[in-house]
Parts: structure tokens; C-alpha cells; sequence
């Protein structure tokens, strides 16, 4: 863990050490409103440690941009102390916190969205799925945003950066990843426009240029960070030529001298591990374009990070499954100690069991539990 836990400096910050808690969806607010909930408090303070970051999940950035009942969103005052109290228990640990802004686009459905259709840049049909109090159902057919709209919807991301800001938080992530709004904009299989946000890459990512900026403006560029998944199946996303679109993505963002690029690598599908031994590649050929830190996330273990960062092919990596069970977790990867398995019922919603229960390390309870015996 020669490299793992060594100081890196990442945009305005620089942290002790390189395991980032990854953003996870695990629909905990208190509903109706989607508050953030006192034990979201508890599990983001419970994983903060001193110089380390944590990435709090996707944060819708108004009722047109929810996907998921029980999602974490920011768009009104009443959600303000929530967000104040879960910054609070990761700075009381050392720990720095960026909020990822998220606009689920077509992934939604009328219940969720406050019954207006679900946008997208094109109409293109797939068979997606969203949350609702009846479960996990199809979302909703989707319409394309009209030119004119677009500006609002990047006035959302700024207001709720603003948001994030004055609720305490070090900076906020773009969620351009996995098949939503963002991420649809991108990626061919999903944009068809024939006006200034469609057609060649140079249009496509219009849209993820002015969502950036309007963060920056809020926040200055070293403390924004991007996320994106090149050649993610989340979301029935898609793209002809992925590493010559996602490329041109890192070289882009590269200019705005934001404070890390995220990366998803394609082995990994939402929560699922599409192939459990399929090296890293996102990142590799991302790293000639982006000068900046780049954060890897997807399916590593303390062996595979420490390699790659290593490598240099990446200079942090997040972790989400197994931070999930283990809230001390860089502690038990710099000292090789064993993991506490993840329980994968309990990641789309539920109450404190196996979320904000799972215990930090300790030889006695590890014992016991090896045993069998109750300690």
C-alpha cells in the first residue's frame, strides 16, 4: 500500500491519502420531500476519515430530474439542515465531502417527475426502469428537449451547486455518467439532435460544457470533478466510437483545470460486476488527456488499487461496494485486515441494517464472528 496511502493534492485540497468513498444511490431520505435523513449522517460520518473524500450520492437538482423514490435531491429549503448535518459529520472526522448533481433525463417516470414526461436530447426508445412506491417499474416514455429549454436546465445545476455550497460542502461532482442526462448528451446512441447540441462530438458535449461551467462558476474549477463511464451499460446507453468520444470528453474537460476527472471503468454495470477479470482500460486510455488527478472507480480491491495508482494510470480510487459494509475502510486496506462482506438486499433502500450498523474493525468482533460465537 506503498502508494495507496500517500498524500495527493486534488483541486483546492490536498488529502492524506487516496481511497475515495464512491457514490452510491441508497435511497435513505425521509419521504415525502426526500430530506436527507439522520442516519445519512451517520453512514457518510461514519466513513469519513482525516484527508479522505467522500463523493455523496447523486443529487437530483429538481423534481423533473428525480429518478428514484428515496433518492437524495437538493432543490428546496426544507432539505437545508439535512445536507448541513451530513457535511458537519464528515468535516468532524477531517474528512472533505463533495455532493454529486445529478439530472436523470429519460431514466424516470410521471410519478417521479412530478407528472411531466421524462426528457432526453432525442427521442430514442429503451427499456429502462425507475423507483416508485410500486417498486422498480418502466419508465415513462421520454420527449427531447427543446433548444430553448436547455439554458434552465443548466440554471438548475448552478442554483443546486449554490445549494451545496452554502450547506458547508468542499465541491461538487457532475454525474455525467451512466445513462443520464448528461451522459445522454454525450453519447451518440442517445443523441440524434441536428442543432448545435447534437451531430459531431464538438456539439455533443455542449451541453456537459455549459453544466460545468455553470458549477464553476458557483464553486471555481479546482473544487468541481466530473464523473463519466466510457462504455457503461447503465441506462441502455451507447456510443460508436466510445475511446475516440470520451477522449475528446477528458481532453475538454482537461481545459477547465477542473479538480478530477472520474472515472467508471465498463466492467461494471450500476452495482453489477460485468466481468469480474477484465483488467482496468478506461482510465489508461483517458490518462494522455486529462493532466489532472483521475479517480478510477469500479470493481478494485486494496491489491488492484494499489496497482494501479501504481501504474499511474490513476492517482485515486473509489470504492463503493465495500465501503458500504465497511465504514472504516481505508484503515483495513492500509493494514491488510480482512472485509466485512456487503449485503447487496440492502443497497436500494431500507432502514439502518446494513447501512449505517456495520461496526469499524475490531480483533474481538472478528474473532467472534469467525467462531460463530456472539461477542
Amino acid at each position: 500500500m506503498a502508494h495507496l496511502f500517500t498524500p495527493k493534492k486534488v483541486g483546492a485540497y490536498t488529502l492524506t491519502h487516496r481511497v475515495v468513498l464512491a457514490p452510491m444511490t441508497r435511497l435513505r431520505t425521509i419521504q415525502p420531500g426526500d430530506i436527507p435523513s439522520p442516519m445519512m449522517a451517520d453512514f457518510y460520518g461514519q466513513r469519513a476519515s482525516q484527508g479522505g473524500l467522500e463523493i455523496v450520492e447523486g443529487v437530483s437538482i429538481s423534481v423533473p430530474a428525480r429518478s428514484y423514490l428515496g433518492a437524495a435531491s437538493f432543490y428546496h429549503d426544507g432539505q437545508v439542515e439535512g445536507w448541513k448535518a451530513i457535511a458537519n459529520a464528515v468535516h468532524a472526522s477531517g474528512g472533505r465531502v463533495f455532493m454529486q448533481l445529478i439530472h436523470g433525463g429519460r431514466q424516470s417516470h410521471v410519478e417521479m417527475t412530478g407528472g411531466v414526461a421524462p426528457v432526453a436530447p432525442s427521442v430514442v426508445p429503451f427499456e429502462g426502469v425507475a423507483l416508485t412506491k410500486d417498486g422498480f417499474v418502466p419508465a415513462s416514455p421520454h420527449r427531447a428537449l427543446g433548444i430553448e429549454e436547455i439554458p434552465g436546465v443548466v440554471e438548475e445545476f448552478r442554483v443546486a451547486a449554490q445549494r451545496a455550497h452554502d450547506a458547508g460542502f468542499d465541491g461538487v461532482e457532475l454525474h455525467g455518467a451512466n445513462g443520464y442526462l448528461v451522459d445522454q448528451f454525450i453519447q451518440d446512441g442517445t443523441n440524434r439532435r441536428t442543432d448545435a447540441y447534437g451531430g459531431p462530438i464538438e456539439n455533443r458535449v455542449r451541453f456537459l460544457r455549459e453544466t460545468v461551467e455553470a458549477l464553476i462558476s458557483v464553486w471555481g474549477a479546482e473544487r468541481v470533478g466530473v464523473r463519466i463511464s466510457p462504455s457503461g451499460e447503465w441506462g441502455g446507453i451507447s456510443d460508436s466510437n466510445p475511446e475516440a468520444t470520451f477522449s475528446h470528453v477528458a481532453s475538454v474537460l482537461d481545459g477547465y483545470g477542473i479538480a478530477y476527472l472520474h472515472v467508471i471503468e465498463p466492467r461494471i454495470k450500476g452495482d453489477d460486476t460485468l466481468h469480474d477479470d477484465h483488467p482496468p482500460v478506461a482510465v489508461k486510455y483517458l490518462r494522455p488527456h486529462f493532466s489532472g488527478p483521475i479517480i478510477a472507480a469500479g470493481g478494485f480491491d486494496g491489491d488492484s488499487a494499489e496497482a494501479i495508482v501504481a501504474s499511474g494510470d490513476a492517482d485515486l480510487v473509489a470504492f463503493g461496494r465495500h465501503f458500504s459494509s465497511n465504514p472504516d475502510l481505508p484503515y483495513r486496506l492500509l493494514h491488510k485486515l480482512p472485509l466485512t462482506p456487503y449485503v447487496r438486499a440492502a443497497f436500494w433502500g431500507g432502514d439502518e441494517k446494513h447501512y449505517s450498523d456495520f461496526p469499524a474493525y475490531s480483533p474481538t468482533v472478528e474473532t467472534a464472528e469467525e467462531t460463530g460465537e456472539t461477542a
